[in-house]
């Protein structure tokens, strides 16, 4: 009965596993042909798009403190935070990806350092491939050091899923260790 027990759990962890995987690889896929997508902008669309959203910071900055502001200070402040935005929006995409990479990845590898290993090489990979990827677009350049930025977003999206399971396995032991002391 119990071996009964162990092969049915087994083949439960087993559908788990593959389901996370599976999920896992979709997104990361759609990750990709976003990521690829904005790079196959050509500058002018890509510094449109930019501009579009710091205009947009601005008017919600305005707006969440009186609305008081004019015009030229709204634009002066979206022309500040435009290259900090399209940084920032390159570490988060690479950061989903770190993420994204760790929750496939580690249902099937075990040794930690290894896994990490492996994502962040993956990671720097795919920033290098996306950034040569620009060079063939018009109006578009490659920077070695987007491919770092990209990769320390893709290492702190790893990082954060690393302390979210250390923080969930401390909590666990905290309340097995209750349980066990509510039992006596």
């Amino acid at each position: 009965m119990n071996n009964l027990r162990m092969k049915e759990n087994m083949k439960t962890d087993r559908k788990k596993k593959t389901g996370v995987t599976v999920s896992a690889a979709i997104l990361l896929l759609a990750l990709y042909i976003l990521i690829f997508g904005f790079s196959a902008q050509d500058g002018e669309t890509s510094g449109s798009l930019s501009q579009r959203i710091s205009e947009k910071c601005a008017e919600l900055l305005n707006n969440l403190s009186g609305g008081n502001w004019t015009e030229d200070f709204m634009q002066e402040l979206a022309e500040y935070f435009e290259h900090p935005l399209r940084k920032l929006a390159h570490f988060s995409e690479y950061a989903c990806m770190g993420i994204l990479l760790y929750i496939l990845w580690s249902q099937w590898i075990g040794k930690k350092s290894k896994l990490y290993l492996l994502i962040v090489l993956w990671v720097f990979c795919s920033a290098g491939l996306d950034e040569l990827h620009q060079l063939f677009v018009p109006g578009r350049w490659c920077s070695f050091w987007d491919v770092l930025l990209d990769t320390c977003g893709g290492s702190f999206g790893m990082l954060l899923c690393v302390a979210a399971g250390r923080l969930a396995a401390r909590l666990r032991r905290r309340r097995a260790r209750h349980r066990d002391e509510k039992g006596r």
